[in-house]
């Protein structure tokens, strides 16, 4: 396992804070963790466990496998690409749950047919949808199409 960079995830985390408009004490409360421990977390003094990140990226609403990476605990050459890719869908604030959860299906749906799903995505949905709660495991290919008859009511 590598070292763990807090600072880099302690910058990051402020980063994401201040994006979704949190003080700490709401995040912290939030996230079920104390504002003390919070607050060093951010500045680089302590290193959170796996679960307290996973708390963190949930109050946060943004993917728990881009602060593993942040933090060392998964490698950053693995699936980069793929991590960053729902960590950006995820944090969009123009978006509502239900289009992120259908976004991140049709992404997974087109990773799978181009033979990048592995078993361990496959593990990764189930949980999100059940994170998602009801209404979000919409079928993949049944949002595409519906995606396509949605008109822009911006034009």
């Amino acid at each position: 396992m590598a070292s763990l960079n807090v600072g880099n995830l302690g910058e990051y985390l402020r980063e994401q804070r201040r994006n979704a408009q949190l003080s700490l004490r709401q995040l912290a409360d939030a996230a079920g963790v104390s504002n003390p421990y919070l607050s060093q977390i951010e500045r680089g003094l302590r290193k959170p466990s796996a679960e307290v990140l996973q708390q963190v990226a949930k109050a946060l609403r943004i993917s728990a496998e881009t602060l593993y990476v942040r933090a060392g605990i998964l490698d950053a050459e693995r699936d980069r690409d793929d991590v960053e890719t729902r960590a950006v869908i995820l944090a969009d604030p123009s978006l509502n749950e239900r289009q992120k959860q259908v976004l991140l299906q049709v992404y997974e749906s087109f990773r799978k047919e181009n033979g990048f799903g592995t078993d361990a995505d496959a593990d990764a949905d189930v949980k999100a949808d059940a994170d998602a709660g009801p209404g979000a495991g919409v079928d993949a290919d049944a949002a595409v199409d519906g995606a396509e008859t949605v008109k822009n009511p911006h034009s």
